[in-house]
């Protein structure tokens, strides 16, 4: 038998055997409408998908990786809530842990959320467009759902969460730490992806409050994971020099970032975080890096001027490689090149959650092309 890799030994991973989910989310799963190539504010017509920060990792590894998993999250109990539930079963997570809440007619007391999201394309962005306010998801506190009947009963290898789901409301912060710390006491990994959003903040403190919140959590967390603006604004972290398109040369300089963060937070067995260059809506460099005690910091294939159709969920999609790997007990280095080769690949179909098969991963990762497979 093979000797497991130091940094994946270090994480002392339950069996699968003696789970019934390698991955559980924690976050909300709102409903996308996509004007498609088209604008938002012109749009007759608007294409369904379903999408979140934190479900898109385990979605990805139920849809890519073959990985077993489940989603702890809450919806108003009307036909928008089962929509939204009929796309989940759609990804193959369990929905067990899905809170339902009686829906009052009109949104009045719960809701469901919407976000609307345009692709953009050369010079014009992405434009995200949330309504998401009074959700039910936003209103599930921590004894609302039993973890221990999670962690404990059924058994989870691996729990995901993060700082969009934790910037809701200043219950779903609580919950997040209810959850993680549930997860510890059973043996299970937590990972955290920082996923800073000024739009979810500034209304409750805006980057101090995002910052006491996610210190907080971090001191619960494994693996974290998040780009490079993402450890400043949410951690605190600054490295002269890095800015929000960190270059393929400025790879010291974030090492630097997060060797700062390892220091601040012992807990932390692993970091990872995407980088890209943005030249265009539809042409990014694309790279990423992770850290860990054993390894020090090891970087992926930089693919420059990389072509996208939809970035929407390319940092989820690295997040469930980078998890896959490090599941499946692969070093470091490989389970970045999964992570970044994922990302890389879901960023070229259109909605937040993955279209890409693991041999697709594999293949991309190993330094295969786009040839036609015939």
């Amino acid at each position: 038998m093979s000797q497991i890799p130091a940094e994946v030994a270090a994480l002392n991973l339950r069996p699968a055997s003696e789970c019934r989910y390698d991955a559980v989310s924690l976050g909300e799963v709102m409903l996308r409408l996509d004007p498609g190539e088209g604008r938002i504010r012109t749009a007759r017509s608007f294409r369904a998908w379903e999408g979140g920060g934190e479900y898109n990792v385990t979605r990805g590894l139920r849809r890519a990786f073959g990985l077993r998993g489940a989603v702890v999250t809450a919806l108003a109990d009307n036909e928008i809530g089962r929509l939204v539930e009929d796309f989940i079963l759609q990804g193959g997570l369990d929905t067990e842990f899905v809170r339902w809440v009686p829906y009052d007619g009109i949104g009045r007391g719960v809701r469901n959320g919407l976000n609307f999201t345009e692709r953009g394309f050369g010079v014009r962005g992405a434009v995200g467009v949330s309504d998401r306010g009074n959700t039910a998801a936003s209103q599930l506190r921590a004894e609302d759902v039993d973890w221990d009947k999670l962690f404990g009963d059924h058994g989870v290898r691996w729990l995901h969460t993060g700082g969009i789901y934790a910037a809701l409301s200043e219950t779903s912060a609580e919950t997040v730490i209810a959850a993680v710390t549930a997860a510890k006491k059973h043996g299970t990994v937590v990972s955290y992806d920082l996923n800073y959003r000024p739009s979810l903040w500034k209304a409750i403190g805006g980057q101090a409050k995002a910052q006491e919140v996610n210190r907080e959590i971090a001191q619960h967390i494994d693996v974290m994971i998040g780009n490079e603006e993402d450890f400043t604004a949410s951690l605190g972290f600054e490295v002269e020099g890095v800015d929000e398109n960190l270059s393929s040369l400025e790879v010291d300089k974030f090492a630097a970032m997060i060797e700062q963060a390892a220091a601040a937070f012992p807990n932390f067995k692993v970091i990872g975080t995407t980088m890209r260059t943005v030249h265009t809506a539809s042409i990014n460099d694309w790279g990423a890096i992770a850290w860990s005690r054993a390894t020090g910091v090891v970087q992926a294939t930089h693919r420059e001027r990389l072509e996208i159709l939809d970035r929407v969920g390319g940092g989820d999609s690295f997040a469930s490689g980078l998890i896959y790997g490090l599941l499946d007990g692969q070093p470091l280095q490989t389970a970045v090149e999964y992570g970044a080769a994922h990302g890389a690949l879901a960023m070229t179909t259109p909605g937040d959650t993955t279209m890409v098969t693991k041999a697709e991963v594999l293949k991309l990762a190993g330094g295969g092309g786009a040839r036609v497979d015939r």
